[in-house]
Parts: C-alpha cells; structure tokens; sequence
C-alpha cells in the first residue's frame, strides 16, 4: 500500500506527457518533446544541440507510437531515412504544442548512483522569440536577465522557442 508521502507511487511524468499529448492531438496541434539527451537515449546524434534535441512527436511524423510509462518510442524519418526512436520518460525536459507554445516542462533529472531523482515540480510553458535574444546578444545584453511576464510572440519566418518559466 503507498505512503502517505507518496515516496513509493509511480511517477507523474509519463501521465502528464500522456494528457498533453491527446490535448495537443484533440486541438489539431503538433506536440512536441524536448529531451536532455545522453547515452541511454536512441536519437539521431548530428540533430543534438546542447545536449538536447526537440523531436515532433504527432501522428504524422511518427510511426508505431508507444507512450509508455518508462519510455517513448516510435519510428520516425530524419532526412529521409527511417531511425527508430527510444527516449527515457525520465529524459524528457517538456512537452508542448509547436503552434503555441503551450505545454509543462520537467525538472531535469539528476542520476545519483544510477538512481534517478525527481522533484515531482513540472512548470509551464512559453514562446520566447529568438530575433530579440539574439538581437541581445549582439547588443551585450544577453545573460541572467528576469523572465518577461508576457514573452514576446515569434516574428514572421521566426521559430518559437522553449523558455522554461517557474
């Protein structure tokens, strides 16, 4: 029987990534997943940045599409050749829809001893515009600035991207 403290349930995480996904879907968004990528994760490596990589996971970019409580996995085309995908629920950073920005984030999970720990605390998420933080930087104005309460929305031809918002 679980504790009162809830220190021997499930996770949360691959329940929400589950409701946000069929949100996405139900909505006619595309949901996609950011991921801190590292040697147990099966992704194309020439498309990792950072240490990450976003990965399109709806219906018409994937097929075979398993969501389950340990792993995400599917088949999906990366230049045009086929690569099967494998994504530990515990590597995924956020899920959200690429139209609007919308979605939770994750706390990254620290591995000690081969044990992973998760603080439980998801966030939501924004669009940050990527034009005005590299105008920022070219102006040297990059750097630890606060959050905008109402990030800007992405200019004409310009790509949304993940600010994590807590």
């Amino acid at each position: 029987m679980p504790t009162l403290d809830g220190s021997d349930t499930t996770s949360t995480r691959p329940y929400l990534i589950r409701a946000l996904y069929e949100w996405c879907t139900d909505n006619g968004l595309t949901p996609y997943v950011a991921v801190r990528v590292d040697d147990s994760v099966q992704v194309p490596r020439e498309y990792v940045k950072n240490g990450e990589i976003v990965l399109n996971v709806s219906m018409d970019a994937t097929s075979s599409l398993k969501l389950g409580n340990e792993f995400i996995e599917f088949k999906a085309r990366f230049a045009g050749t086929a690569r099967d995908i494998m994504v530990p629920i515990s590597h995924v950073l956020a899920i959200y829809a690429r139209e609007t920005g919308q979605g939770m984030s994750f706390p990254a999970v620290s591995v000690a001893a081969g044990v992973p720990t998760d603080t439980g605390q998801v966030g939501l998420l924004s669009v940050a515009d990527p034009a005005a933080e590299s105008r920022e930087q070219k102006d040297g104005k990059a750097g630890n600035r606060p959050l905008d309460p109402q990030p800007p929305r992405p200019t004409a031809g310009g790509r949304p991207s993940l600010k994590r918002v807590k």
